[in-house]
């Protein structure tokens, strides 16, 4: 069975690289390609496999069954050696970068070198970011080289997306984005949701790569800032309506956590905002526009 490749590489410059992360290659393959490896590489590889099947294997470790949709995480340092079944052969297309920023998307689970093949679900948003890499590299433009690495990080994203999740997980945080604004603990919360604690920080730690806890004051600490700047509810007002009763605790919270007050905040939104204050608090799912 014959196959069929296409690649091109690109050569970023040190200025290119203080970006924090920067574009390599892409590649775009399918049909009985030749095994890969045993091989070791300096820089990271995204290898998206939409049709097909074969193995991939860590350098001396058994081989992992590949079945389409996949990612395959290739790292730095760590050998590896795949390749598809040579009946059928395989759909591919992957994409080299590497970057300072590389180690905080592994920190937040984006990339994942202690789950090098990893199931997907949908995998089309990230066939058109690879697509834009492409363009990048086959239209020659001075601006290609930082398109490309910007799309990087948007491929990283769209990764994590069609990752494979718990069933349920995207309606249960949807769920947890409501219920964080009412006054009741992080227990009444699971309890609500028919979860013990334990399985509740277990679901959130699974699809944010967070604590409960720390999920929870993001989603109040963003509602907050929304009617900071939008309204004129006194602090007090603001705390009450992301489920603190305390004004001066969720003052101490805010402020260790955005690092100004939330008076100081709502001066710099208001100087910086033009339109003036909403006549109303807005709800979260429908702000108030910015007139023009």
């Amino acid at each position: 069975m014959a196959y069929r490749t296409w690649m091109r590489y690109f050569t970023p410059s040190a200025v290119h690289r203080r970006l924090g992360l920067v574009c390599l290659g892409v590649g775009l393959q399918h049909g009985a390609l030749p095994v890969v490896g045993p091989r070791v590489l300096d820089h990271y590889v995204a290898v998206v496999v939409s049709k097909g099947r074969g193995w991939f294997a860590v350098a001396g470790g058994e081989r992992r069954e590949v079945v389409a949709p996949a990612l395959l995480w290739l790292v730095p340092g760590v050998g590896h050696h795949y390749a598809p079944d040579p009946g059928q052969g395989w759909e591919e297309c992957f994409v080299d970068f590497d970057g300072g920023a590389v180690e905080a998307y592994v920190e937040l689970g984006y990339v994942t070198p202690g789950t090098p093949v990893v199931p997907l679900g949908d995998v089309e948003a990230v066939r058109d970011i690879v697509g834009r890499i492409v363009r990048c590299a086959r239209g020659g433009s001075p601006l290609a080289q930082v398109d490309a690495s910007a799309a990087v990080h948007h491929l990283l994203v769209a990764l994590r997306r069609a990752a494979d999740s718990t069933p349920g997980d995207g309606s249960l945080l949807e769920a947890l984005a409501r219920d964080a604004l009412l006054p009741i603990s992080v227990a009444e919360i699971a309890a609500r949701r028919g979860m013990t604690l334990s399985e509740l920080r277990a679901a959130v730690r699974r699809s944010t790569e967070s604590g409960l806890k720390d999920h929870l004051l993001t989603l109040r600490l963003n509602r907050a800032k929304e009617l900071l700047a939008t309204t004129r509810m006194p602090v007090q007002e603001v705390a009450q309506a992301i489920g603190y009763e305390d004004a001066a605790y969720f003052s101490r919270l805010f402020t260790r956590r955005v690092r100004v007050s939330p008076g100081r905040f709502r001066e710099s939104r208001v100087q910086a905002v033009p339109g003036g204050w909403s006549s109303r608090v807005p709800p979260p799912d429908d702000p108030p526009l910015v007139p023009d």
